[in-house]
């Protein structure tokens, strides 16, 4: 299933549902609709309310997507994708924790640019702020002053239910599904905030510097995690190609690590670090660095793709 939250056009209220693909061409059901036929009273609002509610309320949306499928007639439950907006997924996490150095070809990279002055020997993660969040094909103001301005492809766990003390080879059936996050990074400012000893802060919580989504994909629709690629291409040029099979700290690690002591809640996000081949690791990057009219394009190639505008400040 393909969970998403979205505006009807011309609506300002935030929905759930599940984007559709059909031969006819993709719809979104919403489940304030069915929810309605089925009359089912106070059904979850919210993506962090839904996953909250359980396995439960999982399996009666998958009934949903499913009858749809297979009754045509449902059809008038559903909007056209064209007539609505993406919003974030998940737009109020608890916690969004962004796993750093998670790929040894970015390590590399990370070291050569001085933007690392130690070694991990564990997960390490640093925080991504809601009110940095954008959604797909949201334009993102590059501000004033900005002038490297990074992509990072990143595949995200969306956790789905609470985990305390999680075990790692139990990790993958706390999760609900997955996503995508573009870690748009200033360069200059995570120099400086690395000379002065802070974690990556500012350079990746500027507003807008966190588009997420499309969609989360249900692991059911996941053979292997850890068989993905994640590529990121600009104005159509692919400029990164790299498998998830090379990352350092898998989820079950990811998830013991963190959930030692602190609980993790149904809705909260882990993404996974940042593949090799950004800008800031390349000979030319003055030429890569993002800039307005760029569009970038992050992709897990043959799932989903996360759409990005980079605009000018005015």
């Amino acid at each position: 299933m393909r969970l998403i939250t979205f505006i009807r056009a011309g609506s300002s209220a935030a929905e759930i549902g599940a984007r559709i693909p059909l031969a006819s061409g993709d719809c979104i059901l919403p489940f304030s609709e069915s929810a309605m036929r089925n009359n089912i009273a106070n059904f979850p609002a919210d993506m962090k309310s839904f996953l909250a509610a359980g396995d439960a309320t999982m399996q009666l949306a998958k009934t949903w997507v499913a009858s749809l499928k297979s009754n045509h007639a449902l059809l008038d439950l559903t909007l056209p994708d064209d007539k609505i907006n993406y919003l974030p997924p998940i737009s109020n996490a608890d916690k969004f924790l962004c796993v750093g150095k998670n790929y040894r070809s970015h390590l590399e990279e990370l070291k050569r640019t001085n933007l690392i002055k130690e070694m991990p020997e564990e997960p390490t993660c640093f925080v991504k702020l809601n009110s940095c969040l954008s959604a797909h094909n949201d334009k993102v103001i590059r501000p004033k002053g900005i002038t490297h301005l990074d992509y990072e492809p990143e595949l995200v766990f969306v956790m789905g239910k609470r985990a305390l003390k999680a075990k790692g080879e139990e990790a993958l059936s706390y999760i609900a599904g997955i996503t995508i996050l573009n870690d748009l990074t200033c360069r200059d400012l995570q120099l400086r905030e690395v000379k002065s000893g802070s974690r990556f802060w500012t350079g990746k919580n500027i507003p807008g510097f966190g588009p997420l989504g499309p969609e989360i994909i249900t692991l059911d629709e996941i053979p292997n995690v850890y068989d993905l690629w994640m590529t990121c291409a600009v104005n159509g040029q692919v400029r990164m190609r790299v498998n998830t099979s090379e990352q350092i700290w898998k989820i079950a690690d990811i998830l013991e690590h963190f959930s030692r002591y602190i609980p993790i809640e149904a809705g909260d996000l882990f993404s996974t670090g940042a593949p090799g081949g950004v800008a800031v690791g390349k000979p030319n990057a003055e030429e890569l660095y993002l800039k307005p009219g760029d569009v970038i394009e992050c992709s897990i190639e043959g799932v989903a793709t996360l759409r990005s505008f980079i605009v000018d400040e005015i």
